[in-house]
């Protein structure tokens, strides 16, 4: 078998012919948790932490620590904005879970999601020049129960060492609680990736498809598939952004919402989805066949697939269909049978399929913004400055029905949002420093250059080795064999 490049750019062309489509989607998932498995005990995770000032002499651990290092801790005393200027703290991140509901696998146990925590704070630094920590609690109280309250109380205990909160992988209806009270309570920004950063990406996803199929958002029929956080959240934007509720169905595991839904009512947990009961499905329309028809766009945040979606309901949906089927890992239907029952654009969450609605467009950009003005909190019209600017963006470099976001690897997206999102703050009246569009943006610019100069460094210098190329082999084979 030839050998994958360690870059692994050449992986679709080591899968053999022989494999059907869904073979094919089946084995590049396998092939990268095989791989993940095996990189991350190599290198023992992916994050860590280096001094970025110099020790030049012996001396100089005086200033850098006691006794010089007394007159920072006075100074902040006396004012604790000075904490900005003086530490790390205003491009500083905690990225805060209890790992109940870690991707599609469910609550994983608190050190569990250290994975995802550390992947989260490795594409702060890379893709937004933002430094971040993981820090994933046990949330259980007495009763074995998971808390929201411990999570609220050990968020404002140590916001005091962040410039901003990312809350991750809490479930539902937790999440709710956590979100609404630490953004009203803490004097940072408290931003629910799973949630906020899905929305804003999916509505920027959702402009540039309008555009393509000639449709506006204020006039199309929307279908929900699935009403947890992410996709519950996403609905809460992209209606704020101007599409018409009353145009919109939300489908949960026991049906559709809507105001006779005493279940939810009565649940006060579950305040946000009653808030989408009571403002969607005004003809209480019950069932997916019949909220399907007709239907402009289908998104869908469910349960991974990929026999979730039924390509019928894509067939019966209107003129140029768009399907956003983004459970992950695997999405709740493949992108070639979504084509081949007539979706016109198809996204999901995976960067191997093309259009991917990922959250990782979202918050490195959105967080850097926010971070460089100093905002207290993080804003619904931020987040949507921030889906504009990113379908800007690729408006501007060219969409078709194949490309409608911003790719990771294209790296001056994550500056322009950054400048937008910062310039939103001010204009919110969120920020506790003002600047120029144009300082929001150079200043990101130079911080992600940094970042990515200093990896690559490490990288060309041996001080971060490559992976074995054996790792890469040994990982297709072990995908291949349990295809």
């Amino acid at each position: 078998m030839k050998k994958l490049k360690l870059s692994l750019d050449n992986l679709e062309e080591m899968l053999p012919d022989s494999l059907s489509p869904e073979q094919k989607a089946k084995a590049k998932t396998l092939f990268y948790k095989e791989l993940a498995c095996r990189a991350h005990q190599f290198y023992h995770g992916k994050m860590q932490t280096l001094p970025k000032a110099p020790v030049l002499g012996f001396n100089w651990f005086n200033a850098w620590y006691t006794p010089g290092v007394s007159n920072i801790s006075t100074t902040i005393r006396d004012n604790n904005d000075t904490s900005y200027e003086l530490s790390n703290r205003g491009n500083l991140v905690a990225v805060i879970s209890d790992s109940t509901r870690v991707l599609g696998d469910g609550n994983c146990t608190p050190p569990g999601g250290m994975g995802v925590m550390e992947g989260k704070a490795f594409l702060m630094k890379y893709l937004g020049g933002v430094d971040a920590i993981a820090l994933c609690i046990d949330s259980r109280n007495k009763d074995g129960q998971n808390d929201p309250e411990k999570i609220i109380d050990f968020t404002k205990m140590v916001q005091h060492s962040f410039g901003a909160v990312n809350l991750e992988d809490i479930s539902q209806p937790n999440c709710y609680r956590v979100l609404d009270e630490l953004r009203e309570t803490c004097d940072i920004p408290v931003w629910h990736d799973d949630a906020q950063g899905t929305a804003c990406v999916t509505l920027a996803a959702l402009i540039n498809a309008l555009k393509l199929v000639d449709k506006k958002l204020g006039e199309v029929k929307i279908v929900y598939f699935g009403a947890g956080a992410s996709n519950a959240t996403i609905a809460r934007i992209v209606h704020t952004a101007g599409a018409d509720p009353k145009k919109a169905i939300m489908f949960d595991s026991k049906g559709a919402l809507h105001q006779n839904r005493k279940d939810i009512e009565a649940d006060k947990r579950f305040y946000r989805k009653w808030e989408l009961c009571q403002t969607t499905n005004p003809h209480n329309i019950e069932s997916m066949d019949d909220a399907i028809k007709g239907a402009d766009v289908l998104i869908s945040l469910s349960k991974p697939g990929p026999c979730m979606l039924k390509p019928e309901w894509i067939r019966n949906m209107g003129s140029k269909p768009i399907v956003f089927a983004c459970a992950n890992p695997v999405p709740e239907i493949y992108p070639y049978a979504a084509k081949d029952a007539g979706a016109y654009i198809v996204a999901t969450g995976r960067g191997d399929f093309p259009n991917q609605v990922n959250n990782s467009l979202g918050f490195p950009g959105i967080l850097k913004g926010a971070l460089m003005v100093r905002a207290r909190k993080i804003t619904d019209e931020m987040a949507i400055a921030a889906a504009e600017s990113l379908a800007r963006f690729s408006e501007k470099r060219g969409i078709n029905p194949e490309n409608i976001t911003p790719k990771m690897d294209e790296a001056d997206v994550f500056p322009y949002e950054a400048a937008e999102v910062a310039m939103q703050a001010i204009k919110d009246g969120v920020a506790r420093k003002k600047m120029t569009w144009k300082k929001a943006y150079n200043t990101a610019k130079d911080d992600i250059e940094h970042a990515r100069k200093t990896t690559h460094f490490m990288i060309d210098h041996g001080l971060i080795e490559p992976p074995p190329q054996n790792m890469i082999d040994k990982a297709l084979k072990a995908a291949l064999k349990n295809c």
